[in-house]
């Protein structure tokens, strides 16, 4: 069996994702705004954080800058888009919405970093040869494309409720 994990940064990377995914999932589970809402909402900040600086650190699959660091720009970009109006409190009239739509974009963006992971070392870590990998690949796009759709489709219905609860439209 292979490893994915080869040094204490793999292990940190892998471990603050697996906190941050259960967090993320929890945070949109639960009532907003709540005190549990907001320190697991910490939680999941900081184990993302963790996460992201490990993932600038980690070169193993590509042995460059690759797609997956991108991406992790991108989710660094989304998490900054989602503390920082709750933090200052500004934008006034809509911070909570720039939070909400910013925060959630960033727990399904990690969920479909999992699914991304998973098409990177899933075929190596069952010893599927390459070349019999494809039906597994093709598997894991789907259900990576199915859950993205599928998140879009509670976002459309969800901001309606949200814009309604704030009273202010809620970004698409």
């Amino acid at each position: 069996m292979h490893a994915i994990i080869h040094d204490t940064v793999g292990l940190i990377h892998f471990l603050s994702a697996l906190l941050a995914l259960v967090t993320g999932a929890f945070v949109l589970y639960l009532p907003k705004g709540s005190s549990t809402h907001r320190r697991i909402g910490y939680v999941y900040a900081v184990t993302m954080i963790v996460m992201l600086i490990t993932a600038f650190l980690i070169y193993a699959l590509f042995g460059t800058f690759g797609p997956f660091h991108w991406l992790a720009v991108v989710s660094t970009l989304t998490l900054i888009g989602g503390m920082v109006p709750v933090l200052l409190r500004r934008p006034a009239a809509n911070y909570l919405l720039y939070h909400f739509s910013f925060m959630y974009w960033s727990v399904v963006g990690l969920y479909l970093a999992l699914f991304g992971e998973l098409a990177a070392h899933l075929p190596e870590l069952m010893s599927v040869e390459r070349d019999r990998s494809l039906p597994l690949l093709i598997g894991i796009g789907v259900a990576a494309a199915v859950f993205a759709v599928s998140a879009q489709l509670f976002w459309n219905r969800k901001k309606h409720e949200w814009s309604a609860r704030y009273r202010r439209p809620v970004a698409s």
